[in-house]
């Protein structure tokens, strides 16, 4: 496990931290039987992060123009900088719901709130899965009710909740971390969903621009510092950024998309605060890589993905093109679709970079592979022409499941980073549809 300095890696999930309890149960918020992946059968489909005390909250969400009504409430309630408690179901997106899913998401709150002796103002809610589609509630009542009764610290516990969030997610995805401030041991704690509708574009209110530009991600992170609730927000902005609103595996927007930071300040620290530089950068380290690991579990998910690729871009003239050629090479479904077919095919990559609004001059420009972190490129194309690397070398690199694709545009001094997958058969399989049957048809 990656160990460092700054903190080591642990394992424990959102119960890491202390004064924390979740709770998962499944309560057929979609119908049995329907649906794609974990979609399928009687799973957990209901799920509350709990923490003891108060704690300090931040929030990122979608700035799609489409919005769900959980994402609505949730904005308004974390903008007042305390939470205890969030509700989150899969299986029902509550997007594109009207009155009846504001009205929904508000009722998910109160009933949390009641069942756990909070008031509504202090639970935040998410949803996950069909758009379109009102909530059974009825069904979520009953299954916050059961869950409020199961609550407590374990492991095991939370890993329910891990799959009580998945909707066509092949794997669970978390991760946990602890380190010092003083002399007291931090933890932070964090687990996510997504594998499609996958290229986030988040920011602290929902609104354009995002720290970048534009199934479903969610993530849940829960921490025992004490910390400052503006250092908090600012952390959290930060460690987005450089993460979630960096991956794309298809380039759609979801209605939903919603990080959440919960802080409880258990630990019992000197408070983490803006002058408090060194306690402030060991926790802004540790957020960065637990939000950057789960932002690359969900890559590594995406929904028939077969290929991770890094695509990195150099010499930009600006940070908006460097955003601008990475996002056009990540989203290129004829790129996309040579790296599944094993093809270094850079024609491609300099279509695609054509394409985009950077400024570029294509006889400066150099593309190259390699393997994760190697110091060592295989260039396919210097100064705008093909080097005499062989085809067969190019396509050995391709070939590994984790490559690098390396860009320097040779204009300027910018850079840029996204984390992406290939485009295969089976992402089309899956998301096809099946007009058969229109029961199982949906947003």
């Amino acid at each position: 496990m990656p160990k460092t300095s700054a903190f080591r890696v642990i394992e424990g999930s959102i119960a890491a931290p202390s004064g924390f309890r979740t709770a998962a149960v499944f309560c057929d918020i979609k119908r049995l039987g329907t649906g794609k992946g974990s979609n399928k059968g009687q799973k957990r489909d209901l799920a509350l992060i709990v923490s003891e005390v108060p704690a300090i909250a931040a929030g990122m969400f979608t700035t799609s123009q489409v919005c769900a009504a959980p994402v609505k409430v949730s904005i308004k309630r974390v903008a007042a900088g305390c939470a205890q408690a969030v509700v989150v179901n899969s299986g029902n997106a509550n997007a594109c719901t009207g009155r009846q899913g504001m009205k929904d998401a508000e009722e998910m709150t109160r009933a949390t709130a009641l069942a756990l002796g909070l008031k509504a103002e202090q639970v935040l809610v998410c949803s996950t899965g069909r758009i379109g589609v009102t909530l059974p509630m009825a069904n979520v009542k009953r299954g916050i009710t059961a869950a409020a009764a199961l609550l407590n610290p374990s492991f095991e516990n939370a890993q329910q909740v891990t799959e009580a969030i998945m909707t066509s997610d092949t794997r669970p995805k978390t991760v946990a971390v602890e380190f010092k401030i003083g002399e007291k041991v931090v933890r932070i704690g964090g687990t996510c969903k997504g594998a499609g509708m996958i290229q986030p574009g988040m920011s602290p209110t929902g609104t354009r621009p995002a720290s970048g530009l534009h199934a479903t991600m969610l993530g849940f992170i829960t921490t025992d510092a004490n910390i400052d609730r503006t250092v908090l927000k600012g952390a959290l902005e930060t460690a987005v950024a450089q993460s979630f609103n960096r991956v794309t595996v298809d380039g759609d927007m979801s209605t939903n998309d919603t990080v959440i930071v919960l802080a409880n300040g258990k630990a019992g620290n000197i408070q983490v605060s803006a002058r408090s530089t060194k306690a402030r950068n060991t926790f802004q380290t540790a957020l960065n890589f637990v939000t950057l690991e789960l932002a690359k579990m969900i890559v590594r998910d995406g929904e028939g993905a077969s290929h991770f690729v890094t695509v990195r871009i150099k010499g930009a003239k600006t940070a908006a093109d460097a955003d601008a050629a990475a996002r056009a090479v990540a989203n290129g479904a004829l790129v996309k679709t040579s790296w599944f077919g094993g093809d270094p095919n850079w024609g491609r990559i300099l279509g695609a970079l054509g394409a985009s609004r950077a400024s570029l001059i294509e006889e400066k420009i150099d593309v190259g592979y390699s393997l994760p972190d190697a110091k060592k490129i295989i260039f396919a194309l210097k100064k705008g022409q093909p080097t005499r690397t062989s085809f067969k070398e190019l396509c050995t690199l391709v070939a590994n499941p984790e490559f690098e694709l390396h860009i320097f545009l040779n204009v300027g001094k910018a850079e840029a980073v996204m984390y992406t997958c290939d485009l295969t058969e089976e992402y089309v399989e899956f998301n096809k549809g099946d007009v058969s049957d229109p029961a199982s048809m949906g947003g």
